[in-house]
């Protein structure tokens, strides 16, 4: 599971630009010397890394294959094409776009497929977990669209599949969005469509979280569920930065226009040649054992946490996700945060449903590349509680996190 070749990129530029080699050597170091627990974040392969510092990089290639505004695309149309397939093939989809940039790019093409200024949307709330592109009214999605939020039970953590279906007969929404940045459970995909489908509703799934777990078939798929998915293709997919959509081929012509022209401009083609990549790497049987790997470490992470005193948000997890509060412990979120940067721990902070104070929120995807198992698992939970708790001095913290991470190298040499 471990990524086996370091890359050779800052070689390349220490004779041409010492300066930004320095750079590009230092964020090396920090990823290698540090545990890196942002649930977003991955360590993409070599293969991906080369495809993105690839001559594709030179290519203009506004349109799709066949059809571009640009000449000289005959290669590049082949590599978007074996993408499009490739992830097709992974997750059995009738229609892939690999073209939009980010997986917020993702969801405004969705949007634009489907809706219009001013329609009423109906999205898991920013304070339960939701997006920014679920409605934030510093986001465009806030600004164009109507939207209505709903929450999780106070109790269970879980979302309010009764508060869901009541808004929804309520606001008779012209779209149901399904999908958090921070929420450890999986998401009903066939009860979201039986209610879309009582209101009329298109049904639109952001998985960029998910999606990786569900190419390694630790998670369940909204693809059979959704009219449109929309997803990351870093985090746990383990592919460069960039977005993906999803859908039936009713709506291919749709969500293709709506990503260009309506939203992007010309194609980023190493990336796409980047994604071809991981999707052929995440079709293989380590990468099965990889993202179910992920999950297993997540959970124990989260009751080696609960154990430490953490309120682990849902009890416990389903994904490579995991959500604690650090009040037991007598520290808020970004307090705690701080400490643990001091330490070489890098995470984020979270809402937490319910609470006015920010949490923890935690991922598994990267250290679990690097090899690492339950046991270290249950190593790194003693000394986040530990470090929370200002039991372990931040230098001392630091040199336990060296020793660890350094048994588990993201690219061995």
């Amino acid at each position: 599971m471990s990524v086996t070749h370091a890359p050779q990129t800052a070689d390349v530029l220490a004779r041409q630009d010492p300066e930004l080699a320095e750079i590009l050597l230092g964020e090396l170091d920090r990823q290698s010397s540090t545990l890196q627990l942002v649930a977003a974040e991955n360590f993409c392969s070599p293969a991906v890394l080369a495809a993105l510092g690839s001559p594709l990089a030179n290519k203009y290639a506004e349109g799709y294959p066949g059809a571009r505004h640009h000449g000289g695309c005959e290669i590049v149309d082949v590599a978007e094409r074996l993408a499009v397939d490739r992830a097709k093939t992974l997750f059995g989809a009738e229609h892939a776009n690999v073209q939009s940039h980010s997986g917020s790019s993702a969801v405004l093409a969705a949007y634009a497929t489907l809706l219009r200024p001013g329609d009423t949307v109906l999205a898991l709330g920013l304070p339960y977990g939701g997006h920014l592109t679920h409605g934030s009214p510093a986001n465009f999605s806030g600004r164009w669209f109507d939207f209505v939020p709903y929450g999780v039970d106070a109790e269970t953590g879980l979302i309010d599949h009764d508060q869901v279906r009541a808004l929804a007969r309520t606001h008779r929404p012209k779209a149901i969005v399904c999908g958090s940045i921070a929420y450890p459970r999986h998401i009903d995909y066939a009860f979201f469509r039986e209610v879309a489908d009582e209101v009329g509703a298109y049904l639109i799934a952001d998985a960029a979280h998910p999606i990786g777990l569900v190419a390694g078939g630790a998670a369940p798929s909204p693809v059979p569920y959704a009219d449109v998915v929309c997803a990351t293709t870093h985090k746990v997919l383990r592919g460069p930065r960039g977005g993906m959509i999803l859908c039936g081929s009713e709506l291919a012509e749709r969500v293709d226009r709506a990503v260009f022209p309506f939203t992007q401009g010309g194609a980023q083609m190493h990336t796409i040649a980047a994604k071809a990549v991981a999707f052929g790497e995440a079709a293989t049987s380590a990468f099965t054992a990889y993202a179910r790997q992920v999950v297993a470490n997540a959970r124990v992470l989260a009751a080696g946490l609960a154990d430490e005193g953490f309120a682990v948000t849902t009890g416990g997890t389903d994904t490579h996700l995991v959500t604690a509060d650090p009040a037991p412990l007598g520290v808020e979120g970004r307090t705690a945060r701080g400490r643990l940067a001091a330490a070489g721990m890098v995470l984020d902070c979270c809402a937490l449903p319910h609470a006015d104070t920010r949490g923890l929120r935690l991922g598994t995807a990267a250290v679990t590349t690097q090899g690492m198992a339950e046991k270290e698992m249950t190593r790194i939970a003693a000394l986040l509680a530990g470090v929370v708790r200002g039991e372990v001095e931040s230098a001392r913290a630091r040199e336990e996190v060296r020793d660890l991470v350094g048994g588990f190298p993201p690219y061995p040499a």
